[in-house]
């Protein structure tokens, strides 16, 4: 296990030390969690308050934050510091070196320097492997594809035929990519086209016949890409699904056919994307939301949790609701049924009133 002292650690992640007493720091743990040799990382006000409790000799804090009898590292970024910090303390997989013998590397398959390919991992004709690339075990490389230096396959990833994907990308267990596509189509219109048409259902056909649309197009991924656990992104009908550099997505997303997804995107998990979506460059879609198919999504827009967005949003939206709609509007909405809250309860204080009126009226007419 490393061990760091205080003026290393306070090197790396760019603080202030505020030194009260030495410490070699072998872990970091939450404050109540912490012994001697852990630094305590108190980012937020509980933790924060939690230091008096705490048997640490030494915490990471906010800049400003200085606990008596405490040595503190104060940082103007905790979370950017918590992340340098994982890095010192964090192992890689082990995975052996070089090939696997329960490996299967086609003849004409390529790989490049220092390869490291588990156990079970089939690797198709005419793959190419690139520099220091590691794959685990239980993991397929599909004929013609191509992955780039520094990347890192957890076991059971999953590559279809001719994609490719960029240096330093992290794929997470049981990533798939370049799965066909979703897309079918029967010889006459279906329910789906005539309700698309005419906003209504008026004919059906018992015996339609419905026929797959092969997928021939592929998947690229961009450069210092991660997708997270059982993600899936299929490869296009005839053009290439892509994602952009620098993106990050989540456990347990669907990215459809033919979709392209921009650079610096944050994707949270249980997104659905259908297919033909077009995501610009730095877009935050959060969890469970879906988007309909062959809509566009300007750069830096945010897209909040369950969102159901059916349309298109120019850059910079903040789209909140089902169905999706510009936040503010959303706010005016909720205003709208609370002021409706509002009359109605007077509504109903002065019904009695109101029919006591009518009744007197009624009487009027009839005497």
């Amino acid at each position: 296990m490393p061990t760091f002292t205080l003026e290393e650690i306070t090197h790396i992640t760019g603080g202030m030390l505020t030194k009260v007493q030495d410490a070699e720091i072998s872990q970091i743990a939450p404050p109540l969690l912490a012994d001697a040799n852990t630094l305590a990382l108190a980012l937020g006000e509980d933790e924060i308050a939690n230091l008096a409790k705490s048997n640490a000799k030494a915490a990471l804090v906010p800049l400003g934050v200085q606990i008596p009898n405490l040595t503190t590292i104060e940082v103007e970024r905790p979370r950017l510091a918590m992340m340098k910090l994982l890095n010192m303390f964090y192992s890689a997989p082990e995975v052996n070196k070089g090939v696997h013998p329960s490996a299967t590397v086609h003849e004409t398959a390529k790989l490049g320097e220092n390869v490291q390919i588990g156990p079970n991992v089939v690797i198709g004709r005419d793959a190419f492997i690139g520099d220091n690339t590691k794959i685990l075990a239980n993991s397929y490389i599909g004929s013609g594809a191509v992955i780039g230096k520094n990347c890192l396959f957890h076991p059971g990833v999953n590559i279809g035929d001719r994609v490719k994907v960029g240096n330093d990308v992290i794929l997470h267990h049981g990533v798939s990519l370049g799965a066909d596509g979703f897309s079918f189509v029967t010889e006459n219109p279906d329910n789906i086209e005539q309700a698309r048409k005419d906003g209504e259902i008026k004919e059906t056909n018992s015996k339609h016949v419905i026929f797959k649309i092969p997928s021939i197009g592929s998947v690229v991924i961009g450069n210092n890409v991660e997708i997270g656990a059982n993600s899936t992104i299929d490869r296009g009908t005839i053009e290439n699904t892509t994602i952009g550099d620098n993106t990050k997505i989540d456990d347990l997303v669907m990215i459809g056919h033919n979709c392209k997804v921009g650079q610096g995107c944050l994707i949270v998990s249980q997104v659905g994307i259908a297919g033909s979506c077009v995501i610009g460059d730095r877009v935050v879609i959060a969890g469970q939301a879906g988007l309909a198919d062959h809509i566009e999504i300007g750069s830096d827009t945010i897209i909040t949790a369950k969102a159901g967005v059916t349309k298109s949003f120019p850059e910079k939206s903040i789209v909140v609701g089902i169905p999706a709609m510009p936040r503010k509007d959303f706010i005016k909405q909720l205003k709208t049924m609370k002021d409706a809250q509002e009359i109605f309860a007077k509504f109903r204080k002065y019904e009695p009133m109101l029919k006591e009126f009518e009744d007197s009226i009624n009487n009027d007419h009839n005497s």
